[in-house]
């Protein structure tokens, strides 16, 4: 019986699937167009043109070179990385999108505090120098938000977050607002990269599920993947890479200059 559900194409290449034996390719994402930056003849001449695990260990050596800094000084950085663009006087807030006086820095109900948002907890770091102050994965966020967040996993659905629209929480996993996806992805997959059990921290890596724990993993790596697409680097973000760059660490988020790059490594 001919077929008349499926167009001429279809009808073709369901009929030389069946022919040689094969199956028909899943669609999925297109990913992210790959970029050029100032810095790929310098800073990452060693990574581009690398794949997978080769491109994750050149980018490690790159990145693992950079200053650290004080729990405490993480709070002035902060002001600095985090400044509003449209008010000098604030900091804006991740999670939230809150623009909010940076003199509001505390643990009071209305002010913000410093998040992890490779959760302390995932790896026992703590806030010693080194992961727990790297300000790569540090943010101003609102305190009772960042409490509701606690050391959770990312992945969609939840019920909403009070004080943060569009982000939503269930037992074990949150998942941030829009704008917020794909920041949230490219710092957990920074700190899979600048942290692999060589220099007395747990080796962090990304895994596929929300009950990490205390283990040095975070979930959910599908998920992050698909947030670093939905939601491209900001220029709040490219410019927050610089400030840290230039001023602080030293170093770089190769996802945020690079985006194309997770795919290629996950």
């Amino acid at each position: 019986m001919p077929v008349v559900s499926l167009g001429r194409w279809k009808v073709w290449a369901a009929l030389s699937a069946a022919v040689v034996g094969l199956t028909l390719p899943t669609l999925t994402a297109t990913p992210a167009s790959a970029t050029t930056t100032a810095y790929d003849a310098t800073y990452y001449k060693d990574a581009v043109g690398k794949t997978g695990t080769s491109l994750k260990s050149s980018l490690h050596t790159i990145i693992s070179s950079q200053s650290k800094i004080s729990y405490d000084a993480v709070w002035n950085a902060l002001k600095v990385t985090d400044q509003d663009p449209n008010n000098t006087a604030n900091v804006i807030l991740l999670y939230s999108g809150t623009s909010r006086s940076k003199s509001l820095n505390g643990g009071a109900v209305g002010n913000w505090n410093r998040e992890h948002v490779w959760a302390q907890s995932h790896g026992n770091f703590g806030t010693s120098a080194g992961p727990g102050t790297d300000l790569h994965h540090l943010r101003a966020a609102d305190v009772q938000v960042n409490s509701t967040r606690g050391n959770k996993d990312f992945d969609n659905g939840g019920t909403a977050v009070s004080g943060a629209p569009g982000s939503y929480t269930d037992s074990n996993s949150f998942e941030p607002r829009d704008a917020d996806k794909g920041d949230v992805a490219r710092m957990i997959l920074y700190m899979a990269v600048r942290y692999e059990g060589g220099d007395a921290w747990a080796d962090l890596e990304p895994n596929e599920s929300t009950t990490n724990g205390s283990v040095p993993f975070m979930g959910r790596l599908s998920v992050l993947k698909q947030w670093n697409e939905q939601d491209p680097p900001s220029a709040f973000e490219e410019r927050r890479n610089d400030v840290i760059f230039n001023s602080y660490q030293g170093n770089r988020n190769p996802f945020i200059d690079h985006p194309e790059w997770v795919e290629a490594i996950w």
